[in-house]
């Protein structure tokens, strides 16, 4: 039997000490995870220098990790219903824990890839749990803010990600990108274990979808490993990409008919997420995610192939977008609580979309003032984006409802990022073949076509791709206009 968790009542009762301490725990456990999806790219020529082999097998240390990310969240919703939050946030975080000390005691490539994935498998839940979690305890009052939390590691990763991996391999040896997880988590796990209640909310007879695990899982997985290689330089027409995103697809869309015929019993209750609410906040994170990825990669990539810049110096021109992030986010919460994040969200889009378009004017002699300068003012918008689409998408989900949405949110979260990260690396590809005739597209190979037109010629193929960006952007802008007000707290995330 389901024992129930009484909801808070209506009302802004504030961030409470039990709230607040549940939120330290969750960003504690999370912003490692989140962390670790960016810190160890920047180290890819060093592991290969260490471990004598080839960029292409010791890429999977990376890809190893997205996978295992990508197919653990799937499972979140219904491991949570089954075992409890409390329970599966110790399991994952326990996983994690040990996978970064395996990974910094890897003895070969084929060892660190499998400690890496079993880093995945414990990263890819804390998220969503930790999500779950807090808008169970917030309630509709409080779930602008509470989201504002929740969004901490995911904007700080992209950011500070590749800064520490930076200062780790310029400084200390690689594997301190690893042991420096363990006791950052060892802390988070302690927390855990003082501060979480026990878990009430869990049902003993919940069953496992296993045909709609064997399907959506892998499916994810292929989808955004197919999606990493077209951002990697693949060509579209490449029969891994081609195999992976076909076969992706496929099994995702097989999912989809499973999950709608098996309804209540599906990893993923598709019927359940058939509010305007949810679907038009979410497809708004999809495209947004998108654009912002894009944004991301192609900035240290100007600084690095245009201007010449080191690998932490071009990271350091995200750094004001964290900055500027969190000065709205700790503000954008409580407004969007109390006024509704329709237009909070829109604002923070066009914000970033003012942004994008000050970086259309990119020359190569432009300075790094004016670079970290807008990408303060993208992180202003960014910072009021994702707490309120998160918020917005529980609007009329009924309590038992909030497992299932936290992952459909993340899936799609992660498949816009993916998607983002590809469109954005073909579209500088296509653009680099159109200014530097005979250039095959590959960014290495056409800045070292050094000739006094190259840096030029690059900045035009990076300006076009943002304005390609821009227009991302303006697609995230329809579903979220479509976003209905916010509705009265009686019919937002019902107790059972």
């Amino acid at each position: 039997m389901t024992t129930t968790r009484t909801a808070p009542p209506a009302g802004d009762r504030g961030i409470d000490p039990h709230l607040r301490n549940l939120a330290i725990v969750v960003v504690l456990g999370a912003i490692m995870t989140v962390l670790d999806t960016t810190i160890v790219n920047v180290a890819i020529t060093a592991l290969g220098r260490d471990f004598d082999t080839s960029l292409s097998t010791i890429q999977w240390v990376v890809t190893g990790y997205t996978l295992a990310l990508s197919m653990a969240i799937p499972l979140t919703g219904w491991s949570v219903q089954r075992f409890g939050a409390r329970t599966m946030w110790l399991t994952s975080l326990g996983l994690f824990i040990s996978g970064s000390l395996l990974c910094g005691l890897a003895w070969s490539v084929p060892s660190l890839i499998a400690f890496r994935v079993l880093q995945g498998a414990g990263g890819g839940m804390l998220m969503p749990v930790g999500q779950m979690m807090l808008a169970r305890e917030a309630g509709p009052g409080r779930m602008g803010r509470v989201m504002s939390i929740v969004s901490v590691p995911t904007m700080l990763a992209p950011v500070l990600g590749p800064i520490l991996g930076g200062v780790i391999v310029d400084n200390m040896n690689w594997r301190w990108m690893f042991f420096v997880n363990v006791p950052f988590c060892a802390v988070a796990l302690l927390a855990a274990l003082r501060m979480l209640p026990h878990d009430t909310e869990r049902s003993t007879d919940a069953r496992l979808d296993v045909r709609g695990m064997l399907l959506l899982s892998p499916g994810l997985a292929g989808l955004v490993y197919g999606l990493s290689e077209a951002g990697n330089g693949t060509s579209l027409t490449g029969v891994r990409f081609l195999a992976s995103v076909i076969g992706g697809g496929i099994l995702v869309a097989a999912f989809v008919v499973h999950a709608i015929r098996k309804g209540d019993g599906a990893l993923i209750d598709l019927r359940r997420l058939r509010t305007r609410a949810f679907t038009t906040a979410t497809g708004g994170l999809f495209f947004y995610s998108g654009a912002m990825f894009g944004v991301m990669i192609l900035i240290p990539l100007f600084a690095g192939l245009v201007r010449g810049d080191s690998a932490l110096d071009a990271g350091w021109l995200l750094a004001p977008m964290g900055v500027g992030a969190m000065i709205t986010m700790s503000v954008s919460g409580r407004l969007a609580d109390r006024f509704g994040g329709r237009w909070f969200a829109v604002g923070g889009v066009l914000c970033v979309l003012a942004g994008t378009l000050v970086l259309t004017t990119l020359t190569p002699d432009t300075g790094r003032a004016m670079i970290a300068g807008t990408m303060f003012v993208v992180g202003l918008g960014h910072g009021m984006i994702a707490p309120c689409l998160l918020s917005m998408a529980y609007q009329g989900l009924p309590r038992e409802a909030v497992p299932t949405a936290t992952t459909g949110a993340h899936i799609l979260v992660r498949v816009g990022g993916s998607f983002g990260t590809a469109a954005v690396a073909v579209i500088l590809q296509i653009a680099i073949r159109g200014e530097i005739p005979g250039a095959s597209g590959n960014l290495a190979e056409a800045a070292a076509r050094r000739t006094p037109d190259t840096p030029a010629l690059l900045t035009n193929a990076f300006t076009e791709t943002l304005w390609w960006t821009a227009a991302i952007l303006l697609l995230a802008l329809l579903p979220i206009l479509a976003i209905p007000r916010k509705q009265e707290e009686a019919t937002s995330l019902r107790t059972n």
